[in-house]
C-alpha cells in the first residue's frame, strides 16, 4: 500500500489542507477561507469552532481531490500562524475567539515592560524580544480587561496545537510554537512559573500543556474527529510546527548556509544556528524543529498580507478580468507592475496595516502619488514597499551571521510570483532560491508526519528526500542600486511618520 501523508495548515487568512507522497509531490490539496471577526480597532479574532470545521472541511476535500483512501495516509502533522492565543475553556469549548497574530490590542505591554525593566530581566530566559501578538501580551491584556476569560481557560494553545487537541483530543505544547509565545524559559527549554511570575501570569502555569517536539506522536485521530474530517479513525498525529519552522524545513534549510524569507500575512526572515545570538541585536530566538538548532529570526506584520488586501479592495476591475481569462487576480496584478521598471516610480509604500518593523500603532500609507501615476505604478509600488520591508530584517540577520549565505530560501506569496522573486533579490542584494512546491507550510508539517510514521529517520533525511530547488535568481547589481535609494527614501518617511502614529491611533471623539 502506497504512503502518504498530510499536512493542516491554518494561517492568518484560512486554512489548508495537502496530501503529500513520500516524494513530496502534492496529491491533493483543499483550502477554506476563515471569517475575521473586527470587534474593534486592532482587534483581529476567529470563531474557533468555526475555524475547525474549516479545516475539517478541507481535510475531507483534500482526500478527495487526492483520490486515495484514507486508510492510506499514514501520518498528519499540523502548522499553523505562531503568536496569537486560542484557548480551551474548563467546560469543553473555546474560552475566548482565537486571536489572530496581526492582533494589537496588547501594545501597552511590551512597552510597560520595558520601561520597567521585565523585559531585560527575562530576556537570558526568553531570548527574545516581547511583542504585542505574542501569548503573554495576550494573556496579561485578557487578564486586565476579561479577567472572566483567564479563569475559565483550562489549556492555553497556539492555533495548531487547537486544531491537533481537536484532532486528538490530547492536549500539548509544541517547543517551535510555544518557544516563541513569551511564556517559556527558551534558555533551558521549559516552562518556567518564576518566568511568568514576572509578567504576572504565574497562575497560567498550569493551564499550558506538556512539551513536545516536532516529530512526536502525540496521539490519534479519534472516532469523533474522524467522523468530521473524513480522516480514519486510530490515524497517527504528529506534533508538528510553527508554520515558519514549517517553511523553513520545507526549503532545505537544514543546516546553517542559507537564510529562509518567507513572504506571507508577517514578514518572516530567519536562519538556523547552533547556538542563540543574545546580544541584543536580533528579536527573537526560538527552538527549531530539528534538534540541536535555534531558529533565530526578525519578523513583523509587514508582508503579503498588506498586498491581499490591496487586490481586494482596489483591484475589482483586475478581478474581474482575471477571472474572464480564467486567471487569478495576482497574476493580471503582476503582468501589470512587470510593465513598470525599477525605477519607473518613486512611490513610497510602508506596508503597516498591522503595525511596523518598529511600531506596533504604525499604520500603512502612500506617500508620493502624483496625477500622472497609473495604476500599475502603485501595484509595483506596494510589491517594492514589502520586499524593502523585509530587507530591514534582512540586514539585521546578515549582520549577525560571521559569514553570508550561499542564498536565500524563498516562500509565501513572493515564491509564487516570478516578478515578485527577482524584486527580492534585487531589495535583498542575495541569491533568491525558490523550491518546487508552493505549498512549503504543510509539506513541512507532512515531513514531520512522515517521521513520526517511521518513513524517515529525521527531517534532514525527510528534506532530501521530499524537496527539490526550481530555481535560482542572480540580482541585478544594476536594479540593486536603484533598490538601495527607494530603501534609504523608504526610512526616511517611515522614521519621519513616526511622532504621527500615537496621534492616528486615538480616538477623534475626547
Amino acid at each position: 500500500m502506497a504512503a502518504y501523508f498530510m499536512g493542516i495548515d491554518n494561517g492568518g487568512t484560512g486554512t489548508k489542507a495537502v496530501v503529500f507522497d513520500g516524494a513530496g509531490t502534492a496529491r491533493g490539496s483543499a483550502s477554506r477561507k476563515v471569517p475575521m471577526i473586527l470587534p474593534e480597532p486592532g482587534f483581529t479574532e476567529r470563531d474557533m469552532d468555526v475555524l475547525w470545521k474549516a479545516s475539517c472541511d478541507a481535510v475531507r476535500d483534500a482526500i478527495t481531490a487526492a483520490g486515495v483512501s484514507p486508510r492510506e495516509i499514514q501520518g498528519v502533522a499540523c502548522t499553523g500562524h505562531g503568536k496569537g492565543l486560542y484557548l480551551w475553556g474548563r467546560n469543553g469549548k473555546p474560552a475566548y475567539n482565537g486571536i489572530v497574530s496581526t492582533d494589537t490590542r496588547a501594545w501597552a505591554y511590551p512597552r510597560k515592560w520595558k520601561e520597567d525593566g521585565t523585559a531585560s530581566r527575562t530576556f537570558p530566559r526568553t531570548c527574545q524580544s516581547i511583542l504585542a501578538c505574542q501569548p503573554v501580551s495576550l494573556l496579561a491584556w485578557l487578564k486586565d480587561h476579561r479577567p472572566g476569560v483567564v479563569e475559565s481557560t483550562r489549556w492555553v494553545f497556539e492555533v495548531k496545537d487547537y486544531i491537533r487537541f481537536r484532532l486528538t483530543g490530547e492536549a500539548h505544547a509544541e517547543a517551535t510554537d510555544y518557544s516563541g509565545s513569551g511564556l517559556m524559559n527558551v534558555r533551558d527549554a521549559r516552562f518556567d512559573r518564576a518566568l511568568l511570575e514576572e509578567f504576572g501570569l504565574g497562575e497560567i502555569h498550569d493551564r499550558i500543556p506538556p512539551l513536545v517536539y516536532s516529530t512526536e506522536a502525540c496521539g490519534v485521530v479519534t472516532p469523533e474527529a474522524a467522523a468530521a474530517c473524513g480522516l480514519e479513525a486510530g490515524t497517527p498525529v504528529a506534533a508538528g510546527m510553527f508554520d515558519i519552522d514549517a517553511c523553513a524545513a520545507a526549503a532545505d534549510v537544514t543546516d546553517e548556509q542559507d537564510l529562509c524569507v518567507i513572504a506571507g500575512t508577517w514578514s518572516i526572515n530567519e536562519y538556523i544556528s547552533r547556538a542563540p545570538v543574545l546580544d541584543g541585536s536580533i528579536m527573537m530566538n526560538s527552538l527549531f524543529c530539528l534538534p540541536g538548532y535555534y531558529l533565530v529570526e526578525e519578523s513583523s506584520p509587514t508582508s503579503a498580507g498588506n498586498y491581499e488586501w490591496f487586490t481586494t479592495e482596489f483591484l475589482a476591475a483586475e478581478a474581474a478580468a482575471a477571472k474572464a481569462r480564467g486567471i487569478g487576480v495576482f497574476e493580471v496584478a503582476g503582468e501589470m507592475a512587470a510593465s513598470v521598471p525599477p525605477d519607473g516610480q518613486q512611490i513610497v509604500f510602508l506596508p503597516y496595516l498591522y503595525g511596523s518593523q518598529y511600531n506596533p500603532r504604525a499604520r500603512a500609507c502612500f506617500v508620493g502619488l502624483e496625477a500622472s501615476h497609473t495604476r500599475a505604478e502603485v501595484i509595483r509600488s506596494v510589491l517594492e514597499g514589502i520586499a524593502l520591508g523585509h530587507r530591514v530584517h534582512v540586514q539585521k540577520l546578515l549582520a549577525s551571521r560571521a559569514v553570508p549565505p550561499r542564498a536565500v530560501r524563498l516562500a509565501g506569496g513572493a515564491a509564487r510570483s516570478a516578478l515578485w522573486a527577482h524584486i527580492f533579490a534585487d531589495v535583498l542584494e542575495q541569491p533568491v532560491e525558490v523550491v518546487e512546491t508552493e505549498e512549503l507550510g504543510t509539506l513541512g508539517c507532512a515531513m514531520a508526519a512522515a517521521v513520526a510514521a517511521g518513513e524517515f529517520t529525521d527531517l534532514k533525511a525527510a528534506a532530501k528526500a521530499m524537496v527539490r530547488v526550481r530555481q535560482r535568481i542572480q540580482p541585478d547589481p544594476a536594479a540593486s542600486a536603484i533598490y538601495r535609494r527607494k530603501f534609504a527614501l523608504q526610512q526616511e518617511v517611515s522614521a519621519a511618520l513616526e511622532p504621527s502614529w500615537e496621534r492616528l491611533s486615538a480616538p477623534l471623539r475626547p
